[in-house]
C-alpha cells in the first residue's frame, strides 16, 4: 500500500500559496484493509475514508467510465491494481494531477508544473468532457488564479464550447451550479469566472437572464468592484458581489433566475433590494444627485430599503450602488458625495422620535403619517446650507 499526496496541496505548494487541504491517494489497497487500520468510510459512490487521527481524505486509487449524460453518468472502479497514474489521469486539469509520495518525490505524468510555470489551465485528457462539472470548475480557477496571470488553455476553451454545444451543460443541476458560482464568487476576481462562462457558452445556458442583457460589461465591472466589500469578520461579501452583478437586471428576471439555482435567501433579497433602488433612483450617472437633495424621493428610498429597522443591509446596499457607479464611470466625487449624504439621511431620520403625548393621542395610521412627516422635515432640514 502506497500512499500519496494529490491535487490542489501539491498545486499550492508548488505554487507557494497557503495549502487550505490535503487529500490523499491510496494505491495498492483495498476498503477492508483502510477500515481495518482504523479509517471510517464516508463516500457514497466511490471508497472514501477519513484519517483516524487528522480527519483528512484518503481515496482509493480509481477509475471513473461514463456510461449515461451529465456529471452523475459514471461508473466508478476501483481495485488494488489501478495505478496512480490512471488515477490522475481522471482529474480535470493538469496543475490539480500532480502527487507528491511519502518520500517527498514529485509524481507529474501529465504536465502539471510546466503548466504552472506557463500560467495555464489545461485538461489532463479528452475525459475533460465526459464531467460538464468540470466546466464551472475551470471557470472558478480562473478566477481565483487570475492575478497570478492564469488563462485557459485555448484547446481547454474549444473543448469547453463543443460541450456546450453537446449539451453537456444542460445537465447540471442547480445545486451544483450554485455551489461552485459561490466559491467563485469568493475569490479576488469573480467577474473572471463569469467571462469564461461567456466565452465557453455556458453563461447563457446556466444564466441567460445575464448573458443576454445588453449591460453584461458593466455588471462583471461592478462585480469586479465590489471586491472590496467584506464582511465584519473580514471575509468576501458574496451577496453583495451578486447583487452588484445582477442589479441592472429586471427584478422578475432576478427572482426566476435565484429560483432556478436555488440561491440562498439572503444573496437572492440583497440582488433584488438593489434592483428595486437602482429603479427608483435611475441610472447612476444621471440621478443620484436629485435623489439625495430631494426629500420626498430620498425618503421613498429609505422606506422601500427599510433602512431604519435593516441598517447593515442597507449599508451593504449603499457599497452595491457604489460598486455600480463606479462601472457606470460616475466621477468618484459625485460618488462620495452622494454615499455621504445618505448615510447622513439614515441617521437624521433614525434620529426621529414622537413623543409620548403624541404616541398616546394618536393611533395606527395617524402615528405612521406623524413620523414620516417628522422624517421629512429632518430630511429637508438636512439639506439646508
Amino acid at each position: 500500500m502506497q500512499v500519496y499526496l494529490v491535487g490542489g496541496a501539491v498545486r499550492d505548494e508548488l505554487l507557494g500559496c497557503p495549502v487550505r487541504e490535503r487529500d490523499w491517494v491510496v494505491v495498492g489497497a483495498t476498503p477492508a484493509e483502510l477500515e481495518g487500520a482504523g479509517y471510517r468510510a464516508v463516500g457514497r459512490e466511490f471508497p472514501v475514508f477519513l484519517h483516524p487521527q487528522t480527519q483528512e481524505e484518503y481515496a482509493l486509487a480509481r477509475l471513473e467510465r461514463k456510461v449515461a449524460p451529465g456529471y452523475r453518468g459514471f461508473v466508478t472502479e476501483f481495485s488494488p491494481t489501478v495505478t496512480l497514474e490512471e488515477d490522475l489521469r481522471r482529474r480535470d486539469l493538469t496543475i490539480n494531477a500532480m502527487a507528491r509520495s511519502a518520500d517527498g518525490q514529485l509524481v507529474d505524468p501529465y504536465g502539471g508544473r510546466a503548466d504552472l510555470a506557463a500560467r495555464l489551465l489545461r485538461h489532463v485528457s479528452p475525459a475533460f468532457s465526459e464531467d460538464p462539472v468540470r466546466i464551472l470548475r475551470v471557470a472558478r480557477f480562473a478566477a481565483r488564479f487570475a492575478d497570478l496571470g492564469f488563462s485557459v488553455a485555448p484547446e481547454t476553451l474549444e473543448l469547453m464550447r463543443t460541450m456546450v454545444r453537446a449539451g453537456e451543460a444542460d445537465a447540471l443541476v442547480s445545486e451544483r451550479v450554485w455551489r461552485e458560482l459561490e466559491l467563485a464568487l469568493a475569490t479576488d476576481r469573480p467577474e473572471r469566472a463569469f467571462e469564461v462562462l461567456d466565452e465557453c457558452g455556458a453563461l447563457a445556458v446556466l444564466l441567460p437572464e445575464l448573458a443576454t442583457h445588453p449591460g453584461l460589461a458593466t455588471a462583471l465591472a461592478a462585480l469586479h468592484r465590489s471586491t472590496a466589500v467584506v464582511t465584519t469578520d473580514g471575509q468576501p461579501d458574496t451577496p453583495a458581489r451578486w447583487a452588484a452583478l445582477l442589479a441592472a437586471l429586471p427584478a422578475a428576471a432576478i427572482e426566476a433566475l435565484c429560483v432556478r439555482l436555488r440561491v440562498p435567501s439572503e444573496h437572492r433579497d440583497l440582488a433584488l433590494l438593489a434592483a428595486r433602488l437602482g429603479a427608483h433612483i435611475g441610472h447612476a450617472s444621471h440621478l443620484p444627485e436629485p435623489v439625495a437633495t430631494d426629500a420626498e424621493r430620498l425618503l421613498a428610498l429609505l422606506e422601500m430599503a427599510d433602512a431604519w429597522r435593516r441598517p447593515e443591509r442597507f449599508g451593504c446596499w449603499l457599497e452595491v450602488w457604489r460598486a455600480r457607479a463606479a462601472a457606470e464611470s460616475l466621477p468618484h466625487a459625485a460618488i462620495e458625495d452622494f454615499t455621504t449624504r445618505v448615510a447622513a439621511a439614515v441617521r437624521a431620520t433614525a434620529a426621529v422620535r414622537l413623543t409620548a403625548a403624541q404616541l398616546q393621542a394618536l393611533h395606527g395610521p395617524d402615528i405612521a403619517a406623524l413620523l414620516r412627516q417628522r422624517r421629512l422635515e429632518a430630511l429637508r432640514i438636512l439639506r439646508q446650507p
